[in-house]
C-alpha cells in the first residue's frame, strides 16, 4: 500500500506542476491582461492583437511628465499604421501621482493633449504589481520600471520585444526603431 501511496503521490505532483505550467502559458502574452478605465470599465489588452502597444507607467506631478507630449507625438505618427500607447498612472514611485481615476486622464489631456488609452492609477511593482507587470518583470528580469514613465514595446503578437528606461525619451532612435520594426510593412 506505502508503494501505490508513494506512486499516487508522485503523480499528484506531476499534474500540479502541469497545471501550474499551464497557468503560467494562459499569461504568457499581454493579450491576457486588462487595466480598469478611470471610472468604470476595463481596459483589455486583447482589444489591440495585431498591433503594437507601448505601455508606460506614468506619473502627471513627475519630472518626466513632459514624455506625455512625447508619447503624444509617437500615437499621432504611427497611430494610424496600429500602434497604440497606453498609459498606466502609478502611484509607486514618490507618490508623484496625486490624482485619482477620471482627474488624472483629464489632467494628461489639458496639459499634454493626451488621445491615447489611459488606465486607471495601478501599481507596477512590488507585492501589489498589477499581473501585466508580474508577467513583464518574468519575461524581462532586470528590465522593470524603476521609477515613472519606464516603457514597455509589447508585439503583435503579444510578446514583449523591449524594454526602456525612464530617461529614454519617446524620440530617443532607440524606441522609434523598435516601434518601426514592429509595425512591418502595415
Amino acid at each position: 500500500m506505502s508503494l501505490l501511496r508513494r506512486d499516487c503521490l508522485v503523480l499528484l505532483g506531476a499534474l500540479a506542476a502541469n497545471g501550474a505550467r499551464a497557468g503560467e502559458d494562459r499569461n504568457s502574452n499581454a493579450h491576457n491582461f486588462s487595466f480598469a478605465k478611470p471610472g468604470g470599465g476595463l481596459l483589455p489588452l486583447a482589444e489591440y492583437s495585431g498591433k503594437p502597444l507601448l505601455v508606460v507607467n506614468t506619473a502627471t506631478a513627475c519630472g518626466y511628465a513632459g514624455q506625455l507630449t512625447g508619447l503624444q507625438g509617437l500615437w499621432t505618427r504611427f497611430g494610424e499604421r496600429g500602434l497604440t500607447v497606453i498609459a498606466v498612472p502609478s502611484p509607486d514611485f514618490g507618490n508623484q501621482e496625486p490624482l485619482d481615476g477620471v482627474a488624472i486622464a483629464d489632467a494628461v489631456r489639458k496639459s499634454h493633449g493626451v488621445t491615447f488609452p489611459v488606465a486607471d492609477k495601478t501599481h507596477v511593482r512590488g507585492a501589489t504589481a498589477h499581473p501585466f507587470y508580474r508577467w513583464a518583470a518574468a519575461e524581462m528580469p532586470g528590465q522593470t520600471p524603476q521609477w515613472n514613465f519606464h516603457k514597455y514595446l509589447v508585439s503583435r503578437d503579444g510578446s514583449l520585444r523591449a524594454a526602456f528606461a525612464s530617461q529614454v525619451e519617446p524620440s530617443d532612435p532607440r524606441i522609434i526603431s523598435a516601434i518601426v520594426a514592429e509595425l512591418g510593412s502595415a
